[in-house]
C-alpha cells in the first residue's frame, strides 16, 4: 500500500515525467534538427529547438520536484510546495522566449523569400514527433490529474504545443510546393500557439502564487459544511485559498454574537477547522467578527 501512495505522490510523478521527457525530447531534437538541415526548413529547425527547450523545462520540473519535497522549516513554515508553481512560471517564460524566436526566424524567412524543399524524411520525422509528443503530453496530463500539479500541467502544455507545431508543419509540407511562403507563415502560426500556451501557464501560476478566491462551487460546499457543523447562522464570507503544493491554507470570516464568551467562540472555530480539514484537507484560519444587535 505504501508503494502505491509513493507512485502517486506529486513529486515522484514529476521526477518520472521529467526524466522521461528529457530522454524523449533529446532524441526528437536530433531527428528534427537533422531533418531541418537536410530540407533547409526554418520551421522544422525552429521546431527542433522548441523540442530541446522542452528538455530544459523538464529539468526545471525535476529540480522543482526535489525542492517541493523539502519539509517545512523556520524560513518556510508552510513547506516548499510552491516550488511547483515557480517551476511552472519559469516554463511559461521559456515558452514565451521560444515563441519570440519563432517570430524572428519566420520574419527573416518571409523577408528573404526563402523556400524549403520538403521530402520523405521531413514527413516521417514530423509524424513521429506528433505521436511521441502527444504521448508525452498525455502522460504529463495524467500525472497532473492524479496529483493536481500545475508544473506537470505546464509541461504537458509544452509537449502539446510541440505536437501541434509539428502537425502544422506536417500540413505545410504538403502545401510547400505550391506556396513558397508557407514555411514562414507556419512558423508564425506555431509562434502564436506557443505564445498562447505560455500566457495561460504564466497567468495561472501568478494567480496561484498571489493567493486566490475559491470557485463558487467550493464556497457553496464550504458553507454547506459549516452549516452542518453549527446550526447558528455564522454568515461565512471573505474566503481565500493559499496553495503551497500539497498543503492548502484556507482563511475566512464568520460572525458571532458580540457578547459570546471567548471560550465558546473558540470552540466553534475549532470544530469548523476540524471538519474542513477532515473533508477538504485544508488547514483553516478563521477570523471572528462580532454580530451587532439589529
Amino acid at each position: 500500500m505504501k508503494n502505491s501512495k509513493f507512485k502517486l505522490d506529486k513529486s515522484n510523478w514529476a521526477l518520472v515525467e521529467g526524466w522521461l521527457s528529457i530522454i524523449g525530447n533529446i532524441l526528437l531534437f536530433g531527428l528534427k534538427y537533422w531533418a531541418g538541415i537536410v530540407t533547409g526548413s526554418i520551421a522544422i529547425m525552429a521546431d527542433a529547438w522548441h523540442t530541446l527547450s522542452d528538455s530544459l523545462s523538464s529539468v526545471i520540473v525535476i529540480v522543482g520536484a526535489k525542492i517541493s519535497k523539502k519539509p517545512a522549516d523556520d524560513d518556510h513554515p508552510f513547506g516548499h510546495g510552491r516550488a511547483d508553481l515557480i517551476s511552472a512560471f519559469i516554463i511559461g517564460i521559456l515558452l514565451l522566449l521560444v515563441a519570440f524566436d519563432f517570430v524572428i526566424e519566420s520574419y527573416h524567412t518571409l523577408r528573404d523569400h526563402e523556400a524549403s524543399q520538403f521530402g520523405t524524411i521531413a514527413v516521417v520525422v514530423m509524424i513521429a514527433s506528433v505521436v511521441i509528443k502527444e504521448l508525452l503530453a498525455q502522460f504529463a496530463y495524467y500525472g497532473a490529474r492524479k496529483t493536481n500539479s500545475k508544473v506537470l500541467r505546464a509541461d504537458g502544455w509544452h509537449h502539446r504545443s510541440d505536437a501541434i507545431s509539428s502537425l502544422v508543419i506536417l500540413i505545410g509540407i504538403f502545401l510547400g510546393p505550391y506556396y513558397w511562403w508557407i514555411d514562414g507563415v507556419l512558423g508564425l502560426i506555431v509562434a502564436i500557439l506557443i505564445g498562447h500556451a505560455a500566457y495561460e501557464i504564466i497567468s495561472d501560476s501568478i494567480h496561484s502564487l498571489l493567493g486566490e478566491s475559491p470557485s463558487d462551487g467550493i464556497i457553496d460546499s464550504l458553507k454547506s459544511t459549516i452549516g452542518e457543523v453549527h446550526p447558528y447562522k455564522l454568515e461565512p464570507h471573505h474566503f481565500h485559498l493559499h496553495v503551497y503544493g500539497d498543503h492548502t491554507e484556507l482563511t475566512f470570516h464568520i460572525r458571532l454574537p458580540h457578547n459570546m464568551p471567548i471560550k465558546q467562540a473558540h470552540d466553534i472555530a475549532t470544530k469548523l477547522e476540524e471538519a474542513i480539514l477532515d473533508k477538504y484537507g485544508y488547514s483553516s484560519t478563521i477570523h471572528i467578527e462580532p454580530k451587532l444587535k439589529s
